[in-house]
This record gives structure tokens, C-alpha cells and sequence, in this order.
């Protein structure tokens, strides 16, 4: 039985109606959602990674299923700023839905560019600062292993988009997870998104090379959960802002263990993907069960 209890989270200056978001790159812009699930009982959507130009992405083949989840190698592939803020963005403004927008980018300037861009538009409540993708050539795309820039940039966008929610999505892939949450803390996220993909690799027995075509791709699945739950755990003990946990949900259970871990709301990923609904019955047992949510548990 689904009750009417308050289950809505605060992140920064935005209130969500409810922890449950959609993770970026799942369901592209948003819109692709909505023919199997109401995307207004969402928390939020965060979309599809914009860059300022468009990006044509890696070559196929791009996402290779494995026993226990899938690798991706898309490489960042979007429409560009422009193309974004006018076709794509206005498709969710009716939806009722909290939008993130989630953005990357190669240089200091064009986060600068993204931010002053998007901070006037409307039908938005936030923004997901993509700071370590593993998936693309550039290496100035994957900045999320540098705590002062992490910290440097978190700056330079919340100063332009204060009265939004400004999550910085950090990687996996480094020694000291809770020193990058800190220098984005310190330069005023008003939450962290933990995990992004980890690196992995698989091989084609009749070539004896790689199946993607640059090699490694981004792993995510069921087998990255307890991975993801002790990165969350480890951010949780690093910083005092909020926690937006991901990697590997599949079951309400599995949502369970990251509030336990620290998170104040979640994101589902790959999962969607063998069960549309998962979203819907993980926010039909928080509102029956509110005491799942909390600050953490696990010490």
C-alpha cells in the first residue's frame, strides 16, 4: 500500500519530491522514459551529458552486455549546448519532473560558457557537473582525479547558478575518494553524485582484441554495487553535504543499502534497462516505508 508520507529531499536550495533520480545516460534526454513510466513520480531525470559542442561519440560497437551488468564506451555523444537548450530542454518543462542537467567539458571557459548559458533558462532544478568520464580520448574530460580542480570548477559554476542544486558526479578510479568530495565541498557543491562507471575491459575470442574500439569502457550493473556502497560510505565520513549514491541498483533492497551507507537519494542506472518499473517500486516502498531514508546507519 502506497501512503502519502513525505519522502522529498533538499539538496542546496532545491527541494525534490522525492530521492529517486533516473542516472544520466540511461534514458538520453529524459523524454525517452515517459512511454514506460510516468517520469512525473520521479524525484528527478538527470539527463543525457552535454558538452558546448556536439560530440558524434566513440564508434561501435558501444555497449557489450556481461554476466553481471554491461560495459559502455559511448563517448559522450550529445546534441551541444545549443541544440539542447532548444530542443531538448522544453520537452520535460510540463512533465512535472525535477530536471538536472548534467554537463562536461574539455577547457576552464566552457564550463564558464555552459553555466552563464544555462543560468537565466528555466525548467531546470539543477546541474551535474560530469567530471570523470572514462569513456572518451580527451583526457581533459576526465578531470575528476585533480581535487584542485574539482574544487576550482564546483566554484566557478555554483557562483553562476546559486539558486540551483550543484552536484559534482565523481569517479571511482582513484586512491583517496573522500579527498576529490572534499574539494568539491570546499568549492561549494550542494551535493555529491557517487559512483560514476568503473573501468573495465572484455576481449573478442575470435579477434583476441578488445570489443570496444579504444579498449576499456565504463562498467556498471549489479556487480558494481558493493563497490559503489563502499565509495558512498567512504564520502559519507569525508564531507557533510549531501550524497546522491549510484551503481548497481537493482532491487529496493539495494536502494536500502545506500541511505544505510550515507546517501540522501539515489540514482538508477543500467538496471532500467531489464525492469523499467524498478524506479516505481523502489519510491512506492519509501513512502510506504519512510524510515529507510535517513542520514546513514552503517559505522
Amino acid at each position: 500500500m502506497v501512503t502519502n508520507n513525505d519522502i522529498s529531499v533538499t539538496l542546496g536550495p532545491v527541494t525534490f519530491k522525492n530521492p529517486v533520480f533516473i542516472a544520466s545516460g540511461i534514458c538520453g534526454y529524459g523524454e525517452e522514459y515517459s512511454p514506460l513510466v510516468p517520469i512525473e513520480e520521479l524525484g528527478a531525470v538527470v539527463t543525457k551529458t552535454i558538452t558546448v559542442r556536439s560530440r558524434l561519440g566513440n564508434p561501435p560497437p558501444r555497449i557489450h552486455e556481461v554476466p553481471t551488468g554491461a560495459l559502455n564506451s559511448i563517448g559522450l555523444e550529445n546534441v551541444g549546448l545549443e541544440a539542447y537548450i532548444r530542443d531538448k530542454l522544453p520537452l520535460l518543462r510540463d512533465k512535472r519532473v525535477g530536471v538536472i542537467v548534467s554537463i562536461a567539458a574539455e577547457f576552464e571557459e566552457e564550463f564558464v560558457e555552459v553555466a552563464d548559458k544555462l543560468a537565466p533558462l528555466d525548467g531546470y532544478k539543477g546541474l551535474e557537473l560530469n567530471l570523470s568520464c572514462p569513456n572518451v580520448e580527451e583526457e581533459a574530460l576526465d578531470h575528476g582525479r585533480n581535487p584542485e580542480f574539482v574544487e576550482r570548477i564546483t566554484r566557478i559554476v555554483k557562483e553562476r547558478v546559486p539558486d540551483r542544486a550543484l552536484l559534482v558526479k565523481i569517479t571511482p578510479n582513484v586512491t583517496d575518494i573522500g579527498e576529490v568530495a572534499k574539494a568539491a565541498e570546499a568549492g561549494g557543491a550542494d551535493g555529491i553524485s557517487a559512483i560514476n562507471t568503473v573501468v573495465g575491459v572484455d576481449f573478442d575470442l575470435e579477434t583476441g582484441k578488445p570489443i570496444f574500439h579504444r579498449g576499456s569502457g565504463g562498467y556498471s550493473g549489479p556487480g558494481i554495487l558493493p563497490i559503489a556502497l563502499q565509495k558512498v560510505w567512504e564520502i559519507s565520513r569525508a564531507v557533510s553535504i549531501p550524497i546522491v549514491g549510484m551503481g548497481g541498483i537493482s532491487s529496493v533492497d539495494d536502494a536500502r543499502k545506500f541511505f544505510i551507507a550515507g546517501a540522501t537519494a539515489i540514482q538508477v542506472g543500467t538496471s532500467l534497462w531489464v525492469d523499467p518499473e524498478l524506479t516505481k517500486n523502489i519510491i512506492a516502498a519509501l513512502h510506504e516505508h519512510p524510515e529507510y531514508l535517513g542520514t546513514g546507519t552503517a559505522e
